[in-house]
């Protein structure tokens, strides 16, 4: 059986039940320990309610957010026989728009909740819109609370037909409709008896079985480099020259004996050892973190790039990109100075000039934009101090994204997503 990790995020409007959901997978998957699901069917009964409320497995944050705290993303873990979860839980809110960027970013998969008695509403559009801006690969539109319409499969056709006919304008790769109950576990874990028309998997089936392997770029070997490990005054003889190159595997197969291309100086050489913490590999490919050791001696530093020569990234300082704005302190406006952190590189930016700003209600392009506020998205050209080694979003989601950082603050205000490196 494979163990692979499925990262998915869910996203919904607040009360489209996106708490009940994940507590019943938590519940369902047995992935709870005994005394939490004690504690909350005593609160349950405490509030006189018939049958225990597995959203309070999630609403921990419930007395912060009656305090008004920002809430961040919340990161959940649970197992199956065949893989392994995290779950990203998003809030729903229009003022969240970067914290569902930031659990989106990373995932495989997303999951759009919708109350099948109130159809699509604006925030399931702007969800659907981030994660395909996002790039993630897998959408599942989840048709939830089907027991308050008589599980019909007359309203269900109609939500997909209407959410369908929107995924049209939007670069949408996989999608997948799933009637379903969270509350009382309908098409969550199991089939439903209830909806015998729905002949499709039940969710936690489909999150088992949706194939990821292919979602990541195994073509264009990009291997940004972290580390320099240069162990000082060895020892022992063996270690003297022993320089080794620590990193994430960004994309693409590296072999042993395999020719690659350093940048920026352009000079090639080949691995001569790949090694983990568990010992040599033989070849090592996305997510792998890995020190990679090269035949020849070359002046490598963080933030430079190990490529193949004749299939190399952008080497540009100046990059088109859709930013989301994150700050409240702060606007993006043109000429702003930032920080830019890229891959393992973090260099300085300027911001030539904002080119729109993109209403994501609407996809409507506001030309006239002269500034980005917290949560907008608009598409900025930036001109970087430092060549940086990139490749378009699209291509590869961990060379072609970024943060913006304030110098000042030393705080995230942006993340962004290359369009275009010149």
């Amino acid at each position: 059986m494979s163990t692979d990790i499925l990262r998915f995020a869910t996203a919904g409007s607040v009360d489209d039940g996106k708490s009940t959901l994940i507590g019943r997978l938590l519940f369902d998957s047995k992935s709870i320990f005994e005394d939490q699901l004690d504690a909350v069917e005593r609160t349950s009964r405490g509030r006189g309610e018939e049958q225990t409320n597995l959203a309070l497995l999630t609403d921990g944050l419930r007395a912060e957010r009656e305090q008004g705290i920002t809430i961040d993303v919340a990161y959940r873990y649970f197992a199956t026989p065949r893989r392994t979860f995290i779950i990203a839980d998003t809030p729903g809110h229009i003022q969240y728009t970067r914290n569902m960027v930031t659990g989106a970013s990373t995932s495989d998969l997303a999951i759009i909740l919708v109350d099948a008695r109130k159809g699509l509403q604006e925030q399931s559009r702007r969800h659907a819109f981030l994660t395909t801006l996002l790039q993630v690969p897998h959408l599942v539109l989840a048709v939830n609370k089907m027991d308050l319409v008589d599980y019909s499969q007359e309203r269900f056709e109609e939500i997909k037909q209407e959410f369908s006919a929107f995924a049209t304008k939007l670069d949408v790769s996989d999608l997948t409709f799933i009637p379903m109950s969270a509350l009382h576990g309908d098409n969550v874990v199991d089939r439903s008896i209830n909806m015998p028309w729905y002949d499709g998997p039940s969710l936690l089936h489909h999150l088992e079985h949706v194939h990821i392997a292919s979602d990541r770029n195994l073509i264009d070997a990009r291997f940004p480099v972290q580390y320099v490990i240069r162990p000082h005054r060895a020892a022992d003889p063996e270690l003297h020259d022993y320089r080794g190159y620590a990193g994430q595997v960004a994309g693409g197969v590296f072999k042993r004996g395999d020719e690659i291309m350093h940048l920026p100086s352009g000079l090639t050489t080949r691995v001569a050892k790949i090694l983990t913490p568990d010992g040599e590999l033989d070849e090592a490919f996305p997510p792998m973190s890995v020190t990679m050791l090269l035949e020849d001696e070359i002046d490598i530093s963080r933030g430079d790039m190990l490529c193949r020569h004749n299939n190399q990234p952008e080497v540009s300082q100046d990059i088109d990109a859709m930013v989301c704005w994150m700050s409240e302190a702060r606007k993006l406006t043109p000429r702003s100075r930032l920080l830019i952190k890229h891959t393992t590189r973090t260099a300085k930016v300027l911001v030539r000039d904002l080119l729109y700003r993109l209403d994501v209600n609407t996809l409507h392009r506001d030309e006239d934009a002269t500034d980005l506020s917290l949560n907008e998205i608009g598409r900025v050209s930036l001109r970087s101090t430092q060549p940086l080694f990139a490749d378009e979003y699209k291509e590869n989601r961990l060379t072609g994204g970024f943060i913006l950082i304030d110098e000042g603050t030393n705080a995230t205000v942006g993340a962004g997503m290359i369009v275009h490196a010149d």
